[in-house]
């Protein structure tokens, strides 16, 4: 995917979401997301604190929060760090971005063959930036989706497939199976198609590019799903599919 631009795209969901936030009132701060427990301000706080962490590892200051200090696994510590910061919407908004601007600059300015530290494992500039533009996304449907708000698909899914598909491997290996290739035929949002993988790959998901990236999110069920698997590994690919921050 060299020849689009990530963080310019990165940008641009954040631009995306940011003319949502804008619109909010007092009341849709503190409406419940779809982030189990967590209220829209929250969703939004924890967007702020990553992109914080994102600024300090790309600028060479380190892992600047101690993940394995908060919680047994990477979820309990993002809560801990949300249950110890929450506040008003309109003032996270403005941290919020603070700290994406900053983020956006700090990873363009880094070596882009130097890994930098992140929460799991050291990733290039480019996958970091395409896992925050990941997480934008998905966190963007946590806080439109129960306010009623459209989100409409784009084109910058195509990184988020990218990072689901390319990541089965690891997926594979955390469930304790060898890893199988696949290749995706995915429908974009424009309705052209997305031909992704190794184009030999006998197991094959096709279907609509925003289901994919929804079942990667964990927004959305295979079963659910417009997504149809085929192959003998297919099924259970789709079924370990998640957007991880590794590469």
């Amino acid at each position: 995917m060299a020849h689009i631009d990530v963080f310019d795209d990165l940008e641009a969901e954040q631009d995306h979401l940011d003319t949502v936030l804008a619109r909010l009132g007092p009341t849709d701060w503190t409406t419940p997301s779809a982030a189990a427990s967590w209220t829209v301000a929250d969703v939004l706080l924890h967007l702020a604190q990553t992109e914080e962490a994102v600024v300090a590892t790309a600028g060479g200051q380190g892992d600047p929060v101690r993940w394995h200090e908060l919680g047994d696994t990477v979820d309990e510590a993002m809560g801990a760090l949300v249950e110890a910061e929450r506040g008003d919407g309109p003032e996270i908004l403005g941290r919020w971005r603070t700290a994406r601007h900053a983020s956006v600059a700090a990873l363009r300015a880094a070596d882009p063959e130097q890994p930098v530290r992140w929460v799991a494992t050291p990733l290039k500039p480019r996958t970091l930036a395409t896992t925050r533009l990941a997480e934008h996304w998905a966190h963007a449907l946590d806080i439109t989706v129960p306010l009623g708000v459209g989100y409409p698909d784009t084109a910058r899914l195509r990184h988020v497939a990218w990072l689901g598909l390319s990541t089965l491997p690891y997926a594979f290996r955390l469930a304790g199976l060898p890893p199988a290739p696949v290749r995706c035929d995915l429908t974009a949002p424009d309705g052209s198609v997305w031909r992704l993988g190794d184009p030999a790959a006998e197991n094959v998901i096709t279907g609509p590019a925003g289901d994919f990236c929804r079942v990667g999110a964990q927004r959305l069920a295979p079963a659910d799903s417009k997504l149809l698997a085929t192959g003998p590994h297919a099924a259970t690919a789709l079924r370990l599919l998640r957007n991880y921050a590794v590469r």
